[in-house]
């Protein structure tokens, strides 16, 4: 694959602010922006590590997540590609303070913008400002949602809304996800998520097997799910 500085059109369509910056701001992010690559599994970034700064994602997905200190994850959000991760440059943005981890759950190709230099047109900038506090806060969103799953909602709900989540990505019915992805991606055990499997098995939801899944009754797993869901709009799972 070609690596190659990302030029002001590829930026433009990422940045909603980019029409409002000075065309040296433009030149500047251009510039300050390079190509990177993670394997999967590669840890992105860490509170105890450098600011890597804003990530363009090309492709592949990253996820972003708390670290207890017994070491057990609880998983806040996912991204994919054509999104753009805003905590891996969490030094710059005062209104950050929780510590944020992030992982490549696939091989991951970006363009990475500079703390330094996403903090100097932030601070020139009024439209970059706001856009960077707006996505901190849809930040936050996700993991007040994350935290309500899990310690206000029963397990084969937040099972219900995390299989109708997964398959509304692609309009089928198959997810190929191992029960331990599952659960890490939940926020639960896996046993647990085990045992609900078997039965929504049982119940005639899904079909098991080796390495993921297929739903029979996407009506029925859906109005689970907006038992707990109804009313409100989700920007992505």
């Amino acid at each position: 694959m070609e690596h190659k500085t990302p030029d002001k059109g590829c930026l433009a369509e990422v940045f909603p602010f980019w029409d409002k910056l000075t065309d040296e701001q433009q030149d500047y992010l251009c510039r300050f922006a390079r190509p990177v690559h993670y394997d999967k599994g590669a840890h992105v970034h860490s509170p105890t590590e450098n600011c890597v700064g804003i990530l363009l994602l090309r492709s592949g997905q990253l996820r972003a997540y708390l670290l207890s200190e017994e070491g057990r994850d609880v998983t806040l959000y996912r991204l994919y590609a054509g999104e753009v991760c805003i905590l891996s440059a969490s030094c710059v943005l005062d209104a950050v303070t929780f510590d944020v981890h992030i992982d490549a759950e696939e091989p991951v190709d970006a363009y990475c913008i500079g703390a330094g230099a996403f903090k100097r047109v932030m601070d020139e900038n009024i439209y970059v400002r706001c856009y960077a506090y707006q996505m901190t806060a849809e930040s936050y969103s996700e993991t007040m949602w994350a935290m309500q799953q899990i310690l206000f909602m029963s397990a084969d709900r937040r099972l219900a809304i995390f299989l109708t989540d997964e398959l509304a990505k692609t309009g089928g019915t198959d997810l190929r996800m191992t029960h331990d992805q599952i659960a890490r991606y939940m926020g639960s055990a896996r046993e647990v998520v085990s045992r609900m499997l078997k039965y929504f098995a049982q119940e005639g939801l899904v079909k098991l097997w080796r390495g993921g899944l297929t739903v029979l009754d996407k009506p029925r797993l859906q109005k689970m799910a907006l038992g707990e869901t109804e009313g409100r709009t989700r920007r992505r799972p």
